[in-house]
């Protein structure tokens, strides 16, 4: 599955992305939302993580060999005594597969959510005139 109406931004499957969304079970859940296009400016696409209780520290973007990776890895708190612990805060590894061309702008950490925008420049029309030549 590709997205974005036909117009490749990235691919939740296929590769090592499909084996990495089977494992993380949907955790952390996310949005994806297109961003309203500044005058003539790049395409831009924000991807939100919902990782409430993790501090900047513990949470890591990079872009490896054409996929984006978000990593959440929580310090060992020690021993508490929950009588319902219902926030989840386990170790977290997401993948998207990126589009060629695709480039990660900036990550902001706020209120728990973990913003990620990514743009892509536009494209230059190319036209390239190709030469008949006569038959033999």
């Amino acid at each position: 599955m590709t997205l974005h109406d036909g117009n490749l931004w990235l691919s939740l499957t296929g590769g090592r992305a499909t084996a990495a969304k089977t494992a993380e079970g949907g955790y952390p859940p996310y949005n994806i939302e297109l961003l309203p296009e500044n005058d003539g400016g790049p395409e831009a696409l924000r991807i939100t993580l919902a990782v409430a209780g993790f501090a900047r520290d513990e949470l890591d973007v990079s872009v490896e060999d054409g996929e984006l990776l978000i990593r959440g890895v929580k310090r060992d708190e020690g021993p508490k005594d929950y009588l319902h612990r219902g926030i989840a805060a386990r170790h977290f590894k997401r993948t998207f597969a990126l589009a060629s061309g695709v480039e990660v702008r900036n990550a902001e950490l706020h209120n728990g959510l973990l913003a990620i925008e990514l743009e892509r420049p536009h494209r230059e029309k190319r036209v390239l005139k190709v030469g008949i030549k006569p038959a033999r």
